[in-house]
Parts: structure tokens; sequence; C-alpha cells
């Protein structure tokens, strides 16, 4: 077997690097003495016997020294360490300086030491050594362009033709890296810029074509095939717009991301993405005050139940990035648990991070795990969350749901969290299937701990533990219970969300690349929608505001048609929708509403310092009497009691089953 040393390579560059070096140096020893010269030699008509003797003396006594120096100065401006063949601006700037710098020791030196030489010979002098000294380090570069072209041409590779939007900093930078990639097979066309000024001038020999709405047009006119967007400074109303009429065209469309990636240098076609539904919601995201956020969570242990999933393991990510305490993540999926895990190690070395598995339904380990960190912060992402599977399997929402919402919060108040953060969802809000019922459960369960524990009768609450079986654990001791509770439970209520498991943009990506059909399920259903950093940052936010009994929900602007966010993904994915791509209507599912709301009639609204998130007021109800009703709740979820749905009605006034909705939509399947 051949065994090679590692620092042979790395012996080798070194080497090869120096080669290069030496050679520019000998370059440049002849390039700065010929180009005096030469001035001498055009200054005298191109004869050299017409040049004077002591001309060419001063010349020739003062080369040793003007050599020296310019190799030293080249040298302190790196201009033997530069990659040539991605020479650009930067390499240029260096190169005028050296001549200037050369050209002015060139003029005192000779002025001081020698004679003064006639004007002609510094100028031509100067001009034939930046020529020179350019030609060959820019030359090369340009070689290896043509070399890449020809390849391509060879090979047969069909080169794709792009439009860039965006002629600011941003748009240059991703336009330079597609012309100094030699393993690129695109071509940019034509830029798009809604600035006039920049209209009909040129950025590396790319015409400014003009503005938006000239973007459809320039489309045919060059063949565009490829759309990247790169105006990551623009507003969201303004991208939004530009984004419409880009999916017109039937071209893929990539974008940049976000301005970070411009304050860190790290504008590359690399870094730009598919364009996304979100991109096309039209609504401001939500904006939270970071700092509020990290004074309250830094240096806090911290429990994310359910922290493997979309929105946990992204609140997981935010939190990791404050400074806690500790982070625990429980969930019962170890998969997911260990990669949010590997993500958090990489990304957080130093940070105390604990993740284990367990089930929120079963009491002794929640018991368990609460009473050994003693978590301050709790938030409760852990729940089942698919309509239709819930509305098959009506006993395991309530189980999984309600009362392992109910351990939970009994877990955190017993051993004395600051505060508790539920989850919830706007298909709380006069639920029509069973998941939002025991969602609803849910916030009334937290609203009765919070009262229960600023009335002073926390110790009825372990009634619903009077019923055990396996997975229930031994917390009905009253003896536990203490004097100084002072847990605050709170309930955060948003939206759909784009990319969490189960979300609708999943599947029609699937169904796209498998050309089709996009099933929706009814052609006027809508549905608010927001992003998971969202979701999570209104958690987070409301954790900060809560005060105890509150229902958080962001003000998610208009609802969106699920019909029309097929028809957006069909169209960002460069096809037409019933054309390439069919769109069929499947009926709505079992418990499905054609609209969701945030909060219900009963409900008011309350300002927060953050005006896109309110506060709805708590509707009463009877907290004692809940309590007991949950409890028979459990004996029937446990018993896997067909009729659990009919108990579900008279705990939760609101909710109305689809099948005894008066007003309820049949639909032709």
């Amino acid at each position: 077997m051949n065994y090679i040393n590692k620092n042979d390579g790395r012996r080798f560059k070194f080497e090869h690097w120096h080669v290069v070096a030496l050679l520019l140096i000998i370059y440049d020893t002849v390039v700065v003495n010929v180009s005096y010269f030469a001035a001498l030699w055009l200054r005298f008509d191109c004869k050299f016997s017409a040049i004077p003797p002591d001309l060419l003396n001063a010349w020739l006594k003062f080369t040793p020294v003007y050599t020296v120096f310019c190799v030293a100065l080249f040298w302190f401006l790196r201009m033997y360490k530069s990659i040539w063949r991605f020479a650009s601006y930067s390499e240029l700037i260096r190169t005028i300086a050296a001549t200037l710098i050369s050209t002015a020791f060139q003029v005192a030196g000779t002025l001081i030491f020698i004679r003064q030489m006639p004007a002609s010979y510094y100028c031509i002098g100067m001009t034939l050594q930046f020529i020179f000294m350019v030609g060959i380090r820019f030359s090369y570069r340009f070689i290896l362009l043509m070399r890449s072209n020809q390849a391509k041409q060879k090979n047969g590779e069909k080169q794709q033709n792009v439009m860039i939007i965006g002629a600011g900093a941003a748009g240059q930078m991703i336009l330079r890296d597609i012309i100094r990639a030699k393993e690129t097979n695109v071509r940019v066309r034509c830029i798009i810029d809604d600035n006039p000024n920049k209209w009909g001038r040129f950025i590396e020999g790319i015409q400014i074509v003009g503005g938006r709405d000239d973007i459809l047009a320039s489309v045919k006119k060059y063949d565009v095939s490829k759309i990247f967007v790169a105006i990551p400074s623009s507003t969201l109303e303004e991208k939004r717009d530009i984004l419409n009429i880009c999916k017109e065209a039937g071209c893929e469309l990539k974008i940049l991301p976000g301005m970070y990636q411009l304050v860190n240098g790290e504008v590359s076609v690399e870094e730009m993405r598919d364009v996304a539904v979100e991109d096309l919601l039209g609504r401001k995201p939500i904006v939270v005050d970071l700092d509020e956020i990290f004074k309250y969570i830094t240096g806090k242990t911290i429990i994310v139940t359910g922290g493997g999933g979309s929105i946990g393991s992204e609140l997981c990510r935010q939190i990791a990035g404050h400074s806690p305490k500790q982070l625990i993540i429980f969930d019962v999926y170890e998969n997911n648990a260990y990669e949010i895990e590997q993500e958090l190690k990489r990304k957080y070395p130093d940070l105390n991070l604990v993740v284990l598995i367990g089930s929120v339904r079963d009491s002794r380990r929640v018991d368990s795990v609460f009473a050994k960190y003693k978590p301050e912060i709790v938030y409760h992402a852990a729940a089942h969350k698919h309509v239709p599977l819930m509305e098959t399997s009506p006993c395991e929402a309530i189980k999984n749901n309600a009362i392992g919402t109910y351990k939970t919060a009994y877990a955190a108040m017993m051993n004395g969290c600051e505060r508790f953060v539920l989850i919830s969802t706007d298909k709380a809000v006069n639920p029509t299937n069973i998941m939002g019922a025991s969602k609803r459960l849910c916030e009334m369960i937290i609203q009765t701990f919070d009262k229960a524990v600023k009335e002073g009768w926390a110790h009825k609450l372990p009634l619903l533990y009077a019923h055990q079986d396996d997975e229930m654990g031994d917390m009905s001791g009253a003896e536990r219970l203490r004097s100084d509770l002072k847990t605050d439970f709170v309930a955060v209520r948003f939206g759909n969300v784009l990319g969490s498991n189960g979300s609708v943009i999943p599947l029609f990506k699937k169904q796209i690349e498998n050309g089709g059909p996009v099933t929706v399920t009814h052609p006027d259903i809508i549905r608010y929608f927001m992003t998971i950093p969202e979701a999570v940052s209104l958690v987070l936010q409301a954790g900060v505001y809560a005060k105890g009994g509150e229902i958080f929900v962001l003000d998610m602007g208009e609802p969106v048609k699920i019909d029309t966010l097929a028809r957006n993904l069909i169209k960002l994915s460069g096809f037409k929708p019933d054309v390439d791509i069919k769109i069929e209507y499947t009926g709505l599912r079992p418990g499905e509403k054609l609209y969701e709301e945030k909060l219900m009639d009963e409900e008011g609204l309350q300002t927060t310092p953050n005006k896109l998130i309110q506060i709805g007021h708590p509707i009463p109800f009877d907290a004692e009497l809940f309590v007991k009703q949950l409890s028979e709740l459990m004996k029937r979820c446990y018993s896997n009691c067909e009729n659990i749905r009919e108990l579900v009605e008279e705990i939760v006034e609101t909710y109305v089953p689809e099948s005894r909705r008066n007003d309820s939509v049949t639909v032709d399947v």
C-alpha cells in the first residue's frame, strides 16, 4: 500500500506559489526598467543613436536603485500574493497605487540625485509600466475565462440565460460571482433596476435594461430561463410586487435571503435560495424586542416540550442564542430530538444542553424531570396537530393534548416554575374538529391553573390524578402543594405555520415534483399564515409580556386562499397552473372549516407594547367545575370511550362538530 504524506500537497502549493512569485519579480524587474528606457527611445523618435549620452547615463545609474525600490514596494502591496485568476477591483487599485508611488520615487530620485529628465520621460515611463504590469496579471484571468467558455462549447453545455434584478451592491456581487466562476453554465443577459438613472448603463459589460415594468418583455427578448432577485434592502411590499411579476414569467426564481449576507460579504450564487410562498404573503414580518427577550431568557433554566418538532426546534434555536443557564429539550420522538441536539451542539458548543426522551402523557416521567432540573420557564409545544388524523382517533387527541398539558402544567406549578407558555392554535376558536377542541381545552386548563394559583385553591387540582393507570403516576398528594406557588400560565395562539411538519406547503411541493396534480380541498378555503420564526418570536415575546391567564394572538393580516397559495407555488416552480400542473379539488376533510378565526366572539382585544401582538380577554367559566369535568374526561379517554365527543361538547361550549353544524358546507367530491 502506498502512503501519502499529508504535508506533500501543502509543500507543493507552497513551492508553486514561490515559483509564481519569483517569475513575477523577474518580470517586474524587466518591466520597470524597459518602460523608462522605452520612454527615452520614444521621446527621441525611436532612434537609439539620438538619445543624449547624459540622459542614457542617468537612466543607467538610477536603474539598480529603482529596481530594488519597486520590488520592495510591490511586495509590501501584496502584489506577489494575490490569486490573479480572481483579479478584480482590489488588485487594480493596488497596481495603480504601486505605479503612482514608484513614479513619484522615479521623479524625486532623478531630480535630487542624478539630473532632471524630460517630462515625457516620466509620463511615458509611468504609462508603459502600468500597462505591462496590468497586462500580465489580468491576462491570466482573461485566458482562463476564454478556455472555460471553449470547454463548455466543446462539452455541449447549454448555457442558461439569467436576469438579475437589482443593480446595487448585492446585484453587482452576484454578477461578478457568476462571471468569475468557470464551472457555472449560466450567462447574465440583462439587469433590472427601478432607478431610472441607471437605465442604459452597464455593469461588467451587462446592460441595465429598465425597471420592473420591463421584466416580462426582457424575459422574452433575452430568452431568460432564470431570474436572480438581489434586492435585500428593499421593503417587503416592494419585494412582493416584484416577485408577483416574476412568477408570471415562467422562470426559475432565486432570491438573496436578507441584508446580513451583504453585510457579512456572503453574497454569491450559492447563497441564493428558491423563492418561497411566504415571500408573497404581503404581510410585514413581526418585529420583537430582542433586548427584552434577551434579558428575560438569559441565565434561566428553560424546558421545551416537543422540542424536536417544527415549532419546538425553532424555539430551541432562538433560546440557545440568548445565553440560557440551561436548555432542556423534552420529546417523545428520538429522531427529531437527536437532530436538533446535534445542530445546537455544532452552533453553540458552550450551551448547557440536556436532551430527554419522554411523553407528556407520562406523569411520573414529567414530574421527575421537573423535580430534577427545576426549570424556570416552560414552553409547551408537545401536541398532536393533524386535524383529519385526530378526527379518527379522538381519545388520543385528548390524552396527548389536554391531559398531557394538565400533567405538564401541574409539574411546572409544583416545582416552582416562573412561567408556563402554552403553544395554541386558531383552530381552538369555535372548533369544529376534535383537535381544535382539545387545544381549547388546553387553553382552559392553563387559565384554570393561573386562577387556582392566584386565588389559592390549587389544592383542588390533584383531583384529576385520583384515577390512575400505568401512565399516570402518583401525584394525588395534596400535601405536596406549597403556599408559595408563583407560576404564571399563558397561551399563545397563531395560525398555520409555513414549513412546519404537516403543513400544506411541503405537500404541494411534493405533488409538483411528481408532476401533479396539486390537491386543494375547496376553492374558497382560507387560512391565516405565518412563518416559523414569526411564530417563535411571538411565543418568546409573550413570555415577556405575560402576567397570567392571557391568550396572546398575532395580528396575521388578511387570510390567504389555499387555492391562491397552490397556484403561486406552481408558478414559482416555473410551471403554469392547470396547464403544466393541474389543480384538483377534493372536498373538505373531516372536521375541516372553510375559514379559521383568531378570537371567539366573546373575546375582546387588549393591546400590548408590540402592536402586532394582542391579548384576548378570557371567557369566564366555572374553573372548579371544569376540573371535575376534566377528571371525568380523563377516565373516558383512557377507557377509549367512543362517545368522547359528547363530553367534550359539554365542557367546550363553543365546540360543535362539523356533522352537527347547521351552516356546514357540503362539497361534492
